[in-house]
């Protein structure tokens, strides 16, 4: 469908505004810059307040910072409020411990289709290279990164991203797998199927839970693959205590072909 799409990005962050000005800092560095950038916080302190005040002062794009009070791990909840708080007709969603390829968004747009959402992966920075990168603020990389893992995801090519997107982990075992911080949809999708299951507390599993309500009501994967670009600064694991838990909801949301969330996106539409 081409890049002339307008775009909302919603960026996830959560008290690490060191992380978060990196990646807005490649977000500005894109060869198609969003529409609008949505800041879908989880609750952070003032601190990243003050940063994304500072940002809306160093570009035209419109910066909305959508904020909840800070309860314990809720990213389906904020990310509901987030997507019916953007103004175009596609979305596109990443983490704010992300740093993206100047191409990022245009390849996400490059594949966009009607009845589609797509997902991709990203290029793991080691703990010794983050120190590096957040102490120097580097937000562009070269073909080999040292000290990086998942060299392949860092590689683009527009002849086998094509490829890729109609053909790989789109079926059998993988068909659910997903990435929250490299995906994209069209709102009217999220919208048929109301989002993201807030019945979802804790890390885990409520980015799988979206991708297979969608599936079950007639949206199809695709898998960006040498495009789509991002790189992951290293951080501890969050806990991940209700992942158990969380799995069970995934697997009866697949054994009952649900397709509808009963607390999600609708609360917050106007």
């Amino acid at each position: 469908m081409g890049s002339g799409i307008a775009c909302s990005l919603i960026i996830s962050t959560y008290n690490w505004p060191q992380a978060l000005e990196l990646c807005l800092m490649s977000v500005l560095n894109q060869t198609h810059l969003p529409n609008e950038i949505i800041i879908s916080d989880d609750g952070s302190t003032e601190e990243t307040k003050g940063l994304i005040d500072s940002f809306k002062s160093k570009t035209k794009i419109p910066i909305q910072h959508i904020w909840h009070k800070d309860n314990g791990f809720q990213l389906a909840k904020i990310r509901n409020k987030s997507i019916a708080a953007t103004q175009y007709d596609y979305i596109i969603q990443i983490d704010a411990d992300i740093i993206l390829h100047p191409c990022f968004i245009e390849d996400h747009l490059g594949i966009t289709a009607e009845g589609f959402f797509i997902t991709g992966s990203r290029t793991l920075l080691s703990q010794e290279l983050s120190k590096t990168v957040l102490s120097n603020k580097i937000v562009k990389f070269g073909f080999y990164i040292k000290g990086s893992k998942n060299f392949l995801n860092g590689l683009r090519n527009a002849t086998l991203r094509n490829y890729f997107s109609t053909r790989y982990k789109i079926s059998g075992k993988n068909k659910f797998d997903v990435k929250g911080c490299n995906m994209s949809f069209w709102k009217n999708d999220l919208i048929s199927v109301n989002g993201y299951d807030e019945q979802y507390s804790g890390w885990g599993r409520e980015d799988s839970d979206l991708a297979i309500r969608l599936i079950n009501n007639g949206v199809k994967k695709k898998y960006l693959k040498m495009g789509g670009i991002e790189y992951h600064i290293y951080h501890l694991e969050v806990d991940r205590s209700n992942l158990e838990e969380n799995t069970l909801k995934m697997n009866n949301t697949i054994a009952q072909n649900i397709k509808w969330a009963e607390n999600g996106l609708n609360q917050y539409l106007k």
